[in-house]
């Protein structure tokens, strides 16, 4: 069997573009996918207690699981390698769609495995600094956040903070982050991201 796994941290987000990328994989290298298992659960919540574990339990020797990207197995490093060690001792093929990699109990591998894991959690812990440290000089500049009160346009309020926004999203802090640095909806930001910074859109997806 093969089997694709999604995770999304929440409800409001989709798992299309996790999909697209398994599906885009798995074709390019003749695999058929025979079921998708969907999550929506943060990363950080141990991978035994969501469907990835069932997932890992069930499957047996030769199944295949493909995973978008390292970080959707979990967003620390002990617990992707937990992923990997057991699906390599169950002899089960584990492929990274993005990284373009393949797992399974080479040494090699186990090496790839713990490059990629550590290099995402420090990626992350990296985004969630910039975004305290954000928030941080937003709240001494003055910036009230939350969501505004009164009828200030808010279309003109993020326009005349266009290049701030600009700058926040090249240092990969979220959309959700921006919208309190602002004090508006994470929903306000995405619109305005659309019509004024669509170049950016893909990397927040």
């Amino acid at each position: 069997m093969n089997y694709a796994y999604l995770r999304v941290s929440t409800d409001k987000q989709d798992t299309e573009n996790q999909k697209s990328g398994i599906m885009e994989y798995a074709a390019a290298r003749n695999i058929q996918i025979d079921e998708f298992v969907e999550d929506v659960v943060p990363g950080t919540k141990d991978w035994r207690g969501r469907a990835l574990g069932g997932l890992v339990r069930a499957a047996k020797k030769g199944d295949v699981l493909l995973f978008a990207e390292v970080s959707r197995i979990a967003r620390s490093t002990l617990q992707c390698l937990q992923v990997l060690q057991i699906s390599a001792d169950k002899k089960l093929v584990v492929h990274i769609a993005k990284q373009n990699m393949i797992f399974d109990n080479s040494l090699n591998s186990k090496i790839i495995a713990t490059t990629l894991s550590l290099a995402s959690e420090i990626e992350r812990t990296f985004i969630s600094m910039r975004t305290r440290e954000a928030l941080k000089k937003a709240k001494q500049n003055g910036k009230i956040l939350g969501r505004p009160k009164g009828s200030e346009s808010i279309n003109a309020k993020l326009a005349a903070n266009h290049n701030e926004i600009e700058k926040l999203l090249k240092d990969k802090v979220s959309i959700s982050a921006i919208g309190r640095i602002m004090g508006v909806d994470r929903k306000t930001v995405g619109r305005y991201m659309r019509r004024h910074l669509p170049r950016h859109i893909k990397n927040k997806k």
